[in-house]
C-alpha cells in the first residue's frame, strides 16, 4: 500500500531551544552545505553520523535522562527492556523498571524513539534528496542512497512498533513550509507498516551481497529487518484490535499477507547460503554458545552496532559500558548485575533430553542440594545465558550464598562463623545475572575511575538464529508446520538439546524466549501476541541459597514476590502502545493521542 509523501517539520518539540537543535544539520554547523556534499568523505561522515545517531540498534531510547546523559548505549539503557520483560528485574539502577508496575501513562518516558527519530529522519531526507546531484561515483550514489533508506525504515518500523501509526516523513522540512504541512495527521499504522516494507523491496537490489562491515547494511540485512516487521504487522493484524480508525490496529484480513512477506523474505536469506548457525565448537556447546556473542564476524551475524575498546562516555569513542554494568561483582562501583534474572526465566530452560526445566519448588526447598544436582543436564543455552551460584568466572566460582547453616540447625546471617563468611560477594536480588555477552576479559574494575564504557563487544541487531525463528513462525501461521518444524530443530540441535517431533506457537514462543534471552525481543513479542496484559501482570521469584557448614551443599529458598506487593507488576490493555503524550498532542494538536490514556 503507497502512502502520500508529506512534508513535516520535525519532532513537534514543545519549546524553542530543542527545536533549533533539531533543525541542526550536523555536520553542517561546522562545514558549509556546499562543501559536504560536494565532498565524497564529507558525504560518507555525514551518513555515519545518522548510524551512531540511531541509537535504537542497541535497544536504547535517547528521549529518557540517562540515554541522552550518556551517550545512547554507554550506559546501562541497554539492559532496561530486560527489566520491562518477564526475564529480569534490575538490581541496582534503571530509569525503565518503575513503568512494570503499571506506570506507563500519558506523559510516557519509557523506550520512547520520537524526538531522536525524526531528528535522524531529517538528516537521512536530506541525504537523499541532496547525493544524487554530488560527485559520488555513482554506483556509490546508489548504494549510499541505499543505506540511508535502510536507517530511515529502521528508524520507522522502531516507531510502529511502540506507537501505532506516526507521520511519514520522506523530505527534508523547513520552517517556511505550510502550516497544514508542518501540522500532520498520524498515518495509519498498516501505511507505516507497508511503507517500511515498500522502503526494503526497492533498495534491497542496491545493498551489497556481502560485506566486511557488519556495521553497515547489506541486501540480506534489508531482507532481516522487512522479515521482522512483517512479522509483527501479521500478529497486530491476527491478534489486534482496529481503534482510532485505523491509527492503530491492522486488519485481519492482511495477516496472512505479512506473513507470507516474512516467510518469502527469511527464506531468501536461508537460501543465500551467506549465513550458518555458529557452531565453532560443536563439543562445547556451553562455549559455543557464549562464543556467538563475543567472535566479532562470525557467520551467523547479518547486521550488527559496532564498538570498540575506545571510551564512549562522551569521549568520542566507541565502547559501551554493557560489561561493566552487567558483569558479576567485582566491579568499579560495588555493583554490577544489572539485570537480575527471574527464578522463571532460569527455569524456561529445558533438560538435554528436551523435559521441562521447572522445579519442583516444594521438593528443592526440602534437604541439601548442590549446584550440579540442580542444575543437571540443563540446556547448554542456560550456562551461557545465565549467571549464578558457582558459575565459573574469571578463574574463580561465583558465591551468591546468603547465610550459613550451621551444624545445630540455626542459620547466621552475618558475620562469619568458623573463618567462613555468611553472605557471598554476590548478595543480589534474585540470585541470578546475565552471562550472555559478557567478556571475561573486560576489566570492569576501571569503572571506579570513570573508564567503564570500554566493552567491544559488537551489538547483533540480526542474526540468522532470530531469521529462522521468525521464519518458523510465519510459516506456521501459514500452515506450514513442517517448515515451522524443521526451523526450530535447527535451533536446538545446535543448541545440543532433543530435537521435537510437533511443533505449535507455544513451542515457537518459549524457543524464541530461550534463544534470543536478553536479546531485546521479549518484551515487544509478549505485545505483538497480545499477551502481555497476562504475562507482565505477575510477580516472579528469585531463589536463595544458604550454604551448609558440613557439607557444603545448599539449602535452597524461594523469595517469592521479588517485584513487591505493593505495587506489583501491571500491564493495561492501552500500553500495547506507548503513548504520544500531552507534550507532543499539545504542541500539534492534529496528533490523536493512542486509546486509552487520559
Amino acid at each position: 500500500m503507497k502512502i502520500a509523501i508529506q512534508i513535516l517539520l520535525i519532532a513537534f518539540i514543545v519549546n524553542a531551544s530543542c527545536k533549533k537543535d533539531v533543525l541542526d544539520k550536523a555536520p553542517l554547523n561546522i562545514i558549509s552545505d556546499d562543501v559536504v556534499w560536494t565532498d565524497p568523505s564529507l558525504v560518507d561522515a555525514y551518513l555515519t553520523q545518522c548510524y551512531a545517531e540511531t541509537y535504537v540498534f542497541c535497544n536504547v531510547s535517547t528521549d529518557n535522562s540517562w540515554g541522552n546523559l550518556w551517550k545512547g548505549d554507554a550506559g546501562p539503557a541497554p539492559m532496561w527492556i530486560n527489566e520491562v520483560s518477564d526475564e529480569a528485574r534490575t538490581a541496582w539502577l534503571s530509569d525503565a523498571y518503575p513503568y512494570k508496575s503499571g506506570n506507563l501513562k500519558i506523559n510516557g518516558g519509557l523506550l520512547e524513539w520520537w524526538e531522536s527519530s525524526y531528528k535522524v529522519i531529517r538528516k537521512l531526507n536530506q541525504f537523499i534528496q541532496t547525493v544524487p546531484a554530488s560527485p559520488l561515483e555513482e554506483n556509490m550514489k546508489g548504494k549510499r542512497i541505499a543505506e540511508a533508506k535502510f536507517l530511515r525504515a529502521y528508524n520507522y518500523f522502531e516507531m510502529v512498533k511502540r506507537y501505532g501509526g506516526v507521520p511519514v516523513i520522506t523530505e527534508a522540512q523547513d520552517l517556511s513550509d505550510p502550516k497544514d504541512e508542518l501540522y500532520p495527521k498520524r498515518a495509519k499504522e498498516q501505511a507505516v507498516y507497508d511503507f517500511v516494507l515498500s522502503e526494503i523491496d526497492a533498495i534491497s537490489d542496491n545493498l551489497p551481497e556481502t560485506s566486511n562491515d557488519l556495521g553497515r547494511p547489506t541486501k540480506y540485512a534489508a531482507l532481516a529487518l522487512k522479515c521482522r516487521a512483517a512479522l509483527y504487522a501479521g500478529s497486530i493484524a491476527k491478534l489486534g484490535t482496529i481503534q482510532l480508525d485505523g491509527v492503530v490496529g491492522i486488519e485481519a484480513s492482511a495477516a496472512n499477507g505479512y506473513y507470507q512477506e516474512a516467510y518469502n523474505a527469511a527464506e531468501r536469506i536461508i537460501k543465500s547460503n551467506n549465513y550458518s548457525l555458529y557452531n565453532k565448537y560443536p563439543d562445547d556447546k556451553v562455549a559455543n554458545f557464549r562464543e556467538l556473542f563475543l567472535e566479532k564476524n562470525n557467520p551467523e551475524q547479518i547486521f550488527v552496532k559496532r564498538h570498540d575498546k575506545n571510551n564512549g562516555m562522551g569521549n568520542g569513542g566507541n565502547g559501551w559500558g554493557y560489561d561493566f554494568f552487567q558483569c558479576p561483582l567485582p566491579n568499579g562501583w560495588g555493583s554490577g548485575n544489572q539485570n537480575a534474572v527471574y527464578l522463571e526465566m532460569a527455569e524456561e530452560f529445558e533438560h538435554i533430553d528436551g523435559s521441562s526445566g521447572k522445579l519442583d519448588r516444594t521438593a528443592i526447598q526440602q534437604g541439601l542440594w548442590t549446584t550440579n544436582e540442580l542444575w543437571d543436564n540443563k540446556d547448554p543455552r542456560f550456562f551461557a545465558t545465565i549467571y549464578t551460584q558457582n558459575t565459573p568466572w574469571k578463574g574463580t566460582l561465583l558465591d551468591y550464598h546468603k547465610g550459613i547453616l550451621k551444624p545445630d540447625g540455626t542459620i547466621q546471617t552475618d558475620g562469619s562463623y568458623n573463618g567462613m563468611l555468611a553472605n557471598g560477594i554476590q548478595n543480589k536480588t534474585t540470585g541470578f545475572g546475565v552471562m550472555k555477552y559478557l567478556d571475561e576479559s573486560h576489566g570492569n574494575l576501571i569503572g571506579s575511575n570513570g573508564d567503564w564504557a570500554t566493552s567491544s563487544t559488537d551489538f547483533i541487531v540480526f542474526r540468522l538464529g532470530e531469521v529462522l525463528l521468525n521464519y518458523a513462525e510465519a510459516a506456521f501461521n501459514l500452515g506450514k508446520a513442517n517448515d515451522a518444524l524443521d526451523a526450530v530443530n535447527l535451533i536446538r540441535e545446535r543448541a545440543g538439546i532433543a530435537l521435537l517431533t510437533s511443533i505449535d506457537q507455544d513451542k515457537i514462543s518459549h524457543e524464541r524466549k530461550v534463544e534470543l534471552a536478553f536479546e531485546g525481543h521479549r518484551y515487544w513479542d509478549l505485545r505483538r501476541w497480545r499477551i502481555a496484559t497476562t504475562v507482565l501482570s505477575q510477580n516472579s521469584s528469585g531463589l536463595s541459597y544458604i550454604l551448609d557448614y558440613s557439607s557444603g551443599k545448599y539449602k535452597l529458598v524461594v523469595i517469592n514476590n521479588v517485584d513487591g506487593t505493593v505495587t506489583p507488576p501491571a500491564f493495561y490493555p492501552q500500553n500495547y502502545y506507548l503513548p504520544i503524550t500531552l507534550a507532543r498532542t499539545g504542541n500539534n494538536p492534529n496528533l490523536v493521542e493512542n486509546p486509552g490514556y487520559q
